[in-house]
């Protein structure tokens, strides 16, 4: 076996793969599929063609081996749990159709078009639902308006971004989970010919199976192997609806019930010790900015949707302004504080996860590696809890192991 065949073997091994892709442009000979639980894992189709320094370069960016915090840009401000920043703003495009269209506010997909419109991308690369088999989500690159509506909401399902050359291409911008965006930005020196791609996230609770996207389906009376003309996660509306259309049949069920019920349970076991969910080697990062009831607990009754935007370096502000400036966003002032309190699983997750790590590896399930995170602080202020879960992470692990 050659180096990268032995890293990518590990990585596959602990079920640390986050599926976002970035060994595919390491080795022509990787490719991206689905396993026997539904996620996206590469797969050597012949002998390992790697460059010189390829295992190197997948040591140095996979998620799965390491996800280091990036540096602080000069000026901008630090929340413990949700990371630094230049700048933050409530929300939404301009443009009715888009703002319908997004999951929250459709602030990235008017970025999309504008990006690409106004010059400033060739393309954005990203996700979308693939057209020949709705049920399933592709990497795509965005070259028009209509394509970026066509890629607008959310994808709960495998989708490998990176899994897409244009992702390494300087004239592009690309949006992607946060792993697959800091997977790129630790390795653009090495992939990118020039300055690094404009680099948009959002904030991410996770990778759910293939398997409860066809499972909610037939649930729904649409049995597997049934065509599907359509298929959306949310969007047209906010928080909107899972909702397809299979021949003259439509069926939908709501978001709090599609992902609360049905898919955010089959989170890949990655997504679970992710010490960044909330996108910190982004430019420009987008989140739901939940309204709350009395009790502190997510709304999500439909409205019209807002994003929450936050810039992480200069030229994502930049970007942002520009964009408000072209009459394309509309932004109001926004705190990290009132999006910590819409964000309960992404500042939970983050204050406990070093107990989820401990319990993990204690339960032997090697997790990768987070420098920079300060992840001990945040996990020794709360003892009882931190006990509670790593006691926890260790049952779990331990029952996964034994029952693959």
């Amino acid at each position: 076996m050659t180096g990268l065949e032995r890293a990518v073997a590990d990585v596959l091994a602990r079920d640390a793969c986050s599926g976002c892709g970035l060994c595919t442009r390491l080795d022509p000979s990787l490719r991206m599929a689905l396993d026997a639980r539904g996620y996206a894992r590469p797969r050597f189709d012949g002998p390992s063609r790697a460059a010189p320094g390829a295992e190197a370069v997948f040591r140095r960016g996979c998620p799965g081996v390491v996800v280091r915090a990036p540096e602080t840009p000069a000026g901008a401000a630090t929340h413990p749990l949700l990371g630094a920043h230049v700048g933050i703003w409530r929300a939404w495009a301009t443009d009715a159709e888009v703002r319908h269209a997004g999951s929250s506010g459709g602030a990235l997909t008017a970025l999309h078009a504008w990006l690409v419109a106004s010059g400033r991308a060739a393309r954005v690369t990203g996700a979308a639902m693939d057209e020949r088999e709705p049920r399933r989500s592709v990497p795509v690159s965005i070259v028009t308006r209509e394509q970026a509506l066509a890629a607008a909401g959310s994808r709960y399902a495998p989708v490998a971004a990176l899994d897409n050359a244009d992702a390494l291409r300087s004239d592009s911008a690309v949006c992607g989970k946060p792993c697959e965006i800091s997977a790129l930005r630790q390795t653009a020196d090495d992939l990118v010919d020039g300055e690094p791609p404009l680099l948009l996230s959002f904030f991410c609770a996770g990778t759910p199976s293939q398997l409860a996207t066809d499972s909610l389906l037939a649930e729904l009376g649409v049995p597997s192997g049934a065509p599907v003309s359509s298929l959306r996660y949310r969007g047209l509306g906010w928080p909107g609806s899972f909702r397809a259309i299979a021949g003259d049949r439509a069926v939908s069920v709501a978001y709090e019930e599609s992902w609360g019920r049905a898919l955010g349970p089959t989170t890949q076991w990655r997504c679970k010790v992710c010490p960044d969910g909330v996108g910190e080697s982004a430019d420009i990062v987008s989140a739901d900015a939940w309204e709350s009831d009395e009790h502190g607990y997510p709304s999500f009754a439909e409205g019209d949707g807002s994003s929450a935007l936050i810039a992480r370096t200069p030229r994502g502000r930049q970007t942002i302004l520009d964009a408000q400036a072209a009459g394309v966003l509309s932004l109001e002032p926004f705190t990290m504080a009132a999006l910590a309190a819409a964000q309960p699983l992404q500042t939970g997750r983050r204050r406990l996860l070093r107990a989820r790590l401990w319990g993990s590896a204690l339960a032997g399930r090697r997790p990768p590696r987070y420098p920079g995170f300060r992840l001990l602080r945040l996990t020794i202020a709360s003892p009882r809890l931190a006990l509670r879960v790593l006691l926890g992470s260790f049952r779990r692990v331990r029952r996964d192991r034994r029952e693959p």
